[in-house]
């Protein structure tokens, strides 16, 4: 990673906190940054921090509006900021994982039309990640999905995205 980016820092500090148990302190925080980084602000913290902000709600329908609001923004982002944060970085990475999170939100919300279509999305772009833990990771993740909506299942996934 390149310069130092505090609000990047704060939001990974609180993703740690969340997986470490602590959901709801990390709801906050990311919350807080949130409105710290405001609708008009920097493209790469508002799709990083309302990704993010959606794997720590309790409702269904509130972390398909915060995955949402990431593929959203995802749109302004460009790969000349992703670089600046990490020269490896380009948004084209970002999408397969924002594509799968709304496609399974849909799935859980039982709307398999709607997950189908998220899902071929992420499915077309896929190819864009590498053969590393995070490409990995995802591919099996729009299996589990893929799977799940065959089954019809509307059941919370463990490794979803």
């Amino acid at each position: 990673m390149t310069a130092a980016d505090p609000t990047m820092a704060a939001l990974t500090a609180a993703v740690e906190r969340g997986r470490a148990g602590d959901r709801l302190g990390a709801r906050e925080r990311l919350a807080e940054l949130w409105r710290q980084v405001g609708p008009a602000g920097d493209p790469l913290h508002r799709v990083t921090v309302a990704h993010f902000l959606a794997d720590l709600q309790d409702d269904v329908r509130d972390e398909l509006a915060w995955d949402e609001r990431a593929l959203a923004d995802v749109a302004e982002l460009t790969d000349e900021r992703t670089a600046r944060f990490d020269p490896g970085m380009q948004v084209r990475g970002f999408l397969p994982s924002l594509q799968l999170s709304v496609a399974d939100c849909h799935r859980r919300l039982g709307d398999p039309v709607a997950a189908r279509r998220h899902l071929a999305e992420a499915e077309q772009l896929v190819h864009v990640l590498a053969d590393d833990d995070y490409g990995r990771l995802i591919r099996a993740a729009l299996t589990q999905i893929r799977d799940a909506l065959d089954e019809g299942s509307t059941d919370l996934l463990r490794a979803a995205p």
